[in-house]
């Protein structure tokens, strides 16, 4: 999704786990690959991975995120940050989440935004067995949001936590249907990362974000 020239060096952490404890002990693996990716020579750092950092909190993840970018001195954002970043791009306050996370974890997530100033809906997760989230069918997903959607009149956005959603070719498809911004991972990504290096390239069929290119 990202325009021709545009590198990345994709590093990864080995998280198996949806639960808590394990994202809280994900965070200290960030530092190690983010000093790699700063000797390699980047321009920017994406701590990719919204679970982690939001139970820290959303002040706890500001106060890490700076700390990083002093040591590191290179721009670094986060799911977190860049979730928020692109909802208030389009001007969202009232939003409806899903996840594919189930129990109290989606209410830490839910705590995370409203700290942040959003007024959370819901919060509503699919009970699906963590490595098992890419199995889920496009229309399954579908199902899920649009009925977590039409439980929370008032909503002005959805919004997708986790990358591990294979909904992407569904994106257009809810906002046509639901008449509101959904707001998925991947093209926000795309859309934060062509902001940061001063791009703008709309790229249509991933939703309003990335086709509209709004500032933010």
């Amino acid at each position: 999704m990202l325009p021709e020239g545009v590198g990345m060096i994709p590093l990864f952490l080995d998280v198996k786990e949806g639960k808590i404890d394990a994202f809280k002990r994900a965070v200290s693996a960030y530092e190690p690959q983010i000093a790699r990716l700063v000797e390699a020579g980047v321009d920017l750092v994406h701590p990719e991975g919204a679970p982690p950092f939001m139970v820290l909190g959303y002040e706890g993840e500001a106060e890490l995120i700076a700390r990083w970018e002093a040591q590191y001195r290179v721009p670094i954002f986060t799911s977190g940050t860049n979730h928020i970043r692109a909802l208030k791009a389009l001007n969202i306050r009232r939003f409806v989440g899903a996840t594919y996370f189930s129990g109290e974890i989606n209410d830490l997530f839910a705590r995370y935004f409203t700290q942040a100033g959003f007024e959370v809906l819901g919060m509503d997760g699919i009970s699906v067995p963590f490595d098992k989230v890419g199995s889920l069918s496009a229309q399954d997903v579908y199902a899920h949001i649009k009925k977590t959607f039409l439980k929370n009149p008032g909503a002005e956005a959805i919004y997708l936590l986790g990358s591990g959603w294979r909904v992407l070719e569904v994106v257009d498809l809810l906002e046509q249907d639901l008449g509101v911004p959904v707001i998925h991972p991947v093209p926000a990504r795309c859309w934060e990362i062509q902001r940061r290096l001063v791009i703008r390239q709309p790229l249509r069929g991933y939703g309003r974000l990335l086709a509209e290119m709004p500032a933010g």
